[in-house]
């Protein structure tokens, strides 16, 4: 999470503030300030339950033990975004769970700052014991003060920028086109058919030259895979928005095969000498031996905090490479998406992509398992380190 330091004169102030912190307008959402002192340590952002069916004090339990696990937050601000009215609700909606966060931070020795609501028709504080029933005009958020206007202006909502690149059919057909070859060139040096039935499809008589060899383009793409490490590290300096045909499918290639895109993960999520001890240590658990811990624990969000860059350089590639994908073979770049995004911190994008998998392929391993982990509310230990 990045520092960021609230100098927001009153309440209006903060509330034009936290769009901006978290880059979108929030809907239907819960938003926590963490703070330490008067500093702010990021936002976290949970889905606003129904609060006529939802257990508040579980709910509440689980955000304010969010909030305790970072190591110096002493105090925190909540912000609930509906699209409810006051009018609607005799006052602020969700005033039940405001309640019992409150009760539970006491609990904590956590200082509630501020519990605010943001409705479609008013805004208001529910410490405030002035605020007027109908609430305070929205006009009041309107204005920016001068030091937040450098940070970004927000754009959408929390669910933005989960779609996948646009992409026209015909650079599609060359991907599919080039995978086929790519498929049937691997077949030819490896001696054996590695291709899923899937991808068999996808081989077309393009594949092969007039005399019945192979593209060599792509043997040449083939022979690109005999360093999986290597090829992973190479492609975090590619333009993702313009591969080439054959660059995208040797990607599409492997993260398909899920033992493959397991080192692509470690790798990003790690660094080139990470990747090599990856790769190796799949030979070796294909031939008995245990997978390392230590490598392993990766995936589930332990260990070393990953460079945000260079994940969201990895992010921006397997976006493009999903989106180029034919679609029988789009489940494994979309499952990286989706862990990616979880890595960042962004489960709502991460719940999109891996359930697009799930929509082509159900009972995708990787996509199933961030969509346990965003639907039980588990982050990764590194997204609460600075």
């Amino acid at each position: 999470m990045t520092s960021t330091i609230v100098k927001a004169a009153d309440a209006a102030q903060f509330l034009s503030f936290v769009p901006r912190l978290l880059g979108y307008h929030p809907t239907r959402s819960l938003v926590v300030i963490p703070f330490h002192g008067s500093r702010s340590l990021g936002a976290m952002r949970v889905d606003l339950p129904d609060t006529a069916t939802a257990a508040v004090d579980s709910i509440a339990s689980t955000v304010i033990g969010m909030v305790c696990r970072l190591p110096h937050a002493d105090g925190l601000a909540t912000v609930a975004y509906t699209g409810s009215s006051f009018g609607g609700h005799a006052g602020m909606p969700h005033r039940d769970l405001v309640e019992a966060l409150a009760r539970r931070a006491d609990a904590c020795g956590l200082r509630l700052v501020d519990a605010l609501c943001v409705t479609a028709d008013a805004w208001g504080s529910y410490l405030d014991p002035s605020c007027p029933g109908s609430g305070r005009a929205l006009a009041d958020l309107d204005a920016v003060p001068a030091e937040l206007a450098e940070l970004p202006a927000p754009s959408g909502d929390q669910g933005s920028g989960a779609e996948l690149p646009a992409i026209d059919d015909a650079e599609r057909e060359d991907v599919a086109r080039a995978l086929g070859a790519v498929n049937r060139a691997v077949t030819v040096l490896c001696g054996t058919d590695v291709a899923s039935s899937a991808e068999a499809d996808e081989v077309s008589d393009e594949s092969m030259t007039d005399e019945g060899r192979v593209d060599p383009r792509a043997l040449a793409t083939a022979c690109l895979l005999d360093d999986l490490p290597d090829l992973f590290e190479d492609a975090l300096a590619w333009d993702a928005a313009a591969l080439d045909p054959y660059r995208a499918a040797a990607l599409v290639w492997c993260l398909s095969r899920p033992s493959l895109r397991d080192v692509a993960l470690v790798q990003w999520s790690g660094n080139l000498a990470q990747g090599d001890e990856a790769f190796d240590a799949q030979l070796r658990w294909e031939d008995g031996e245990e997978y390392p811990e230590h490598l392993a624990m990766r995936m589930w969000g332990e260990g070393d905090r990953p460079d945000p860059e260079r994940l969201e350089r990895a992010l921006q590639l397997v976006r493009h490479a999903a989106a180029v994908a034919p679609r029988s073979a789009r489940p494994g770049p979309l499952s990286m998406c989706a862990w990616l995004s979880w890595a960042l911190g962004r489960s709502t994008h991460a719940e999109a992509y891996a359930q697009r998998a799930c929509d082509i392929e159900p009972e995708h391993g990787l996509s199933e398992i961030v969509l346990s982990f965003v639907r039980a509310g588990h982050l990764p230990e590194f997204v609460w380190s600075r």
